[in-house]
């Protein structure tokens, strides 16, 4: 019994997390407690209980902490100011899956004040949703601080450094010497240097990126901006060019099945081909036989090689408007693992049977050989199940999108039971010309043929996570948590604002919200209601340890269907190779043992490709209204800080901010549960889903920043709903919080 503390007590959970809660570190931990010895094993292990349920974060190395909350003193970097000059910082060491709080800043007494970069041991106090810091000291700086920015020469400064980080407000000097060749206008990757010129830091430049005049440098900025790689290195250039076509030997033959892929008109890769048709099992009456068929990447990428070693690098395929930064050369993603059509390729299939109502009855891997039978757009199988096949379609083709679509309807059953998420989130994208600039910004159509498609990646990546669960070979899961209390809590304040009723305490689950968005439907809160359930979710990640995909409602799930363009995928291939012996390039220890660091790191360099895609089209929308400054558009309110209101137009579905100190004469505070700004003499309230007129002062392609004003700042009641938005919306696949063309 020598294991048992003294003090029994001493281990309950919940003292843990009021400990954690006070800001008490691990060895805080083991002294409050009283634990000595082989008591602290036990410890460790409701620590690891704790982080496995997701109420705590962290690590032994870096120090636990209370769920989506900071420890009373940690490290912070400060990143810039906000529109009313307030110092900003984030929490170096989030582990969160939800965006990192805010966190104020408070002067120092003495010394100069902070600049972006600077590195501090603060200590923290919540105020509502957001943190305030106060320095303890300074910690040293990165040595490595690289800089993007846009230099100009101006004849009464001389040569400058405009950063591209929207949230630096200084730039950088430079001297003649420093320049590398660079000139006025030129995009430049640059280091810092030791001294000022005219009280300003000085920089050397060290990359030549693009001339600003240029506009796929929009791109470019971005890329460079979160550090994404784009040059692949030789040896990997090498093996992707002496990589041939497969043997068809040892391999299963599906080239006489007639499967088809299915993708948007510009898509650079064709991972994935489907097929269905009846089952003619007698035991099955109304059944359907179904195939998804993923191109076998394992066979090319094996684990260790250049190509393997440089694919975990990027983690993933990064889509910008003008351009792919892919993780495979193009020898690999465009050509041998393509699914092109008319032409042997090899797969990885997932052989599925389900019953009439769309409940799956069995599943098998084949390691096969296939022959795509046709190569269509959304827009080509729409019209086929909408009876109006294009010209030129063959009877065989016809005949599987029929089938297909067969299938699909009999899934939608099963699937409307299991209730996953459903958010109408519309997605802009930039369609740009001939010149390379922005002709408009329109909404993604959303086709039925796209949910069929989704639908039938999703199935098959659920078969893959429950296969290998059985065969107890490790993986990589696709997770995503339920929302945290401290999100539903404010979800529950807002809806209280709409008069609608959320108990803080229930158990939600995906249902729970679709109830909520159904009564909103149709109502002027319908889109900033689906804005505001998107971010009372956790984020999706990768990980060894299952805790299920809460968005989706399933229990299992793992990505197995885009293995070009996502290194999770590959992963989950070799995986399956080797539990059902489909070669000798399956999964190897050295994988098994490091697929906690894998997924750790392939979930940041997912989040990296979101933000610079993400950050890449804000510049584009900016470009795209730089010509429009001045015009008043109607704009609802998507978000409300401390600093002002975050506005989307309804036109465009163009983002950006208005100003606090352009609301008008009136000191206007933040109402946290209101989600709402309030003057204080006027009691004019700002909140979030109003429609406002604004007008458009400021378009910055540089940082993708918009700034507006209001039309009447006069204190006339906004507007408290409007149509949810222009142009065709349909719905973003927006469960797991990933933009990927399929799950």
């Amino acid at each position: 019994m020598k294991n048992t503390p003294k003090n029994t007590r001493a281990l309950d959970k919940a003292r843990v997390l009021e400990l954690l809660a006070s800001g008490a570190n691990k060895r805080d931990l083991a002294r409050k407690l009283s634990l000595k010895g082989s008591d602290r094993i036990l410890l460790k292990r409701i620590l690891k209980e704790l982080q496995a349920e997701g109420a705590i974060e962290g690590s032994p190395k870096r120090g636990f902490a209370k769920r989506g909350e900071l420890p009373e003193v940690g490290i912070v970097e400060v990143t810039g100011t906000d529109g009313d000059g307030e110092t900003l910082a984030r929490p170096l060491d989030w582990t969160g899956n939800e965006t990192p709080p805010v966190i104020y800043l408070i002067p120092p007494k003495e010394g100069g004040a902070p600049g972006p970069g600077d590195r501090l041991l603060a200590k923290l106090e919540k105020r509502g949703e957001s943190y305030e810091a106060r320095i303890v000291r300074r910690l040293e700086r990165e040595t490595e601080t690289r800089l993007i920015g846009v230099l100009r020469d101006a004849p009464a400064t001389g040569w400058r450094l405009v950063p591209i980080n929207k949230k630096e407000r200084t730039e950088y000097a430079l001297d003649k010497s420093d320049l590398g060749g660079a000139k006025h206008n030129e995009l430049v990757a640059a280091e810092p240097k030791p001294g000022r010129i005219a009280g300003f830091s000085r920089v050397k430049v060290v990359e030549r990126i693009g001339s600003m005049d240029s506009p796929k440098t929009i791109s470019l900025i971005a890329i460079h901006d979160h550090g994404i790689p784009t040059e692949f290195p030789k040896a990997v250039i090498d093996e992707a060019k002496a990589a041939k076509p497969i043997d068809a030997r040892g391999r299963t033959d599906l080239r006489a099945v007639p499967l088809v892929t299915i993708d948007p008109p510009d898509a650079r890769d064709h991972d994935d081909a489907v097929w269905a048709g009846p089952d003619e099992d007698a035991a099955n009456p109304g059944g359907h036989i179904m195939l998804v068929a993923i191109a076998d990447v394992a066979h090319y990428v094996t684990a260790g090689s250049a190509l393997d070693k440089e694919a975990l690098k990027r983690g993933n395929s990064a889509y910008f408007p003008d351009r792919v930064v892919p993780m495979l050369p193009e020898e690999l993603s465009a050509d041998l693992c393509s699914l092109k059509e008319g032409v042997d390729r090899p797969c990885l299939v997932a052989r599925m049977v389900f019953d009439r109502h769309g409940h799956k009855k069995s599943h098998t891997f084949l390691r096969a050989v296939m022959r795509s039978a046709a190569r269509l757009t959304y827009a080509q199988a729409q019209a086929a199940f909408d009876k109006d096949p294009h010209a030129g379609m063959t009877e065989t083709v016809k005949k599987t999108l029929a089938d297909v679509w067969d299938a699909y309807q009999s899934l939608t059953v099963a699937r409307g039971k299991r209730d996953p998420l459903d958010l109408d989130l519309p997605e802009r994208r930039a369609i740009l010309g001939a010149d390379g600039k922005v002709a408009s910004i329109a909404y993604r159509e959303r086709l039925e043929s796209m949910k069929l498609i989704e639908e039938f990646m999703v199935l098959a990546n659920v078969a893959a996570a429950e296969a290998l669960e059985k065969a107890k070979t490790p993986l990589i899961y696709r997770v995503h948590d339920t929302p945290s209390k401290e999100k539903l809590f404010a979800f529950s304040d807002f809806l209280r604002t709409l008069n609608i009723s959320f108990a803080k305490g229930q158990v939600v689950q995906p249902g729970t919200f679709n109830r909520i968005l159904a009564g909103a439907k149709g109502s002027p809160h319908e889109a900033v209601m689906n804005d505001v359930v998107l971010r009372s979710q956790a984020q999706a990640i990768y990980d060894p340890a299952n805790i299920g995909h809460f968005g989706l409602n399933l229990a299992k799930y793992a990505h197995f269907t885009s293995p070009i363009r996502r290194y999770a995928d590959l992963i989950v291939h070799r995986a399956l190779i080797r539990s059902f012996a489909l070669g000798e390039d399956g999964l190897t220890d050295r994988e098994m043992t490091g697929l906690g660091s894998v997924a750790e790191h392939i979930t940041m360099t997912e989040r990296r490709a979101m933000a610079a895609e993400r950050d890449s089209t804000d510049r584009y929308v900016a470009a795209f209204m730089e010509d429009r400054i001045g015009q008043t558009f109607d704009a609802r309110v998507t978000g409300v800080t401390r600093f002002g209101l975050f506005v989307r137009l309804a036109e465009s579905g163009a983002e950006g901010l208005i100003p606090i100190r352009s609301l008008g004469a009136d000191f206007f505070h933040h109402d946290e549960k209101r989600h709402a700004l309030v003057g204080s003499r006027s009691r004019v309230s700002y909140g979030m889903g109003n429609v406002l007129a604004v007008k458009l002062l400021e378009a910055a392609p540089l940082t993708g920043g918009l700034r507006f004003a209001l039309v009447d700042a006069s204190g006339a009641a906004p507007r408290p709903g409007g149509k949810p938005h222009s142009g065709k919306p349909g719905k973003r696949p927006g469960k797991d919080r990933f933009r990927g063309k399929k799950r």
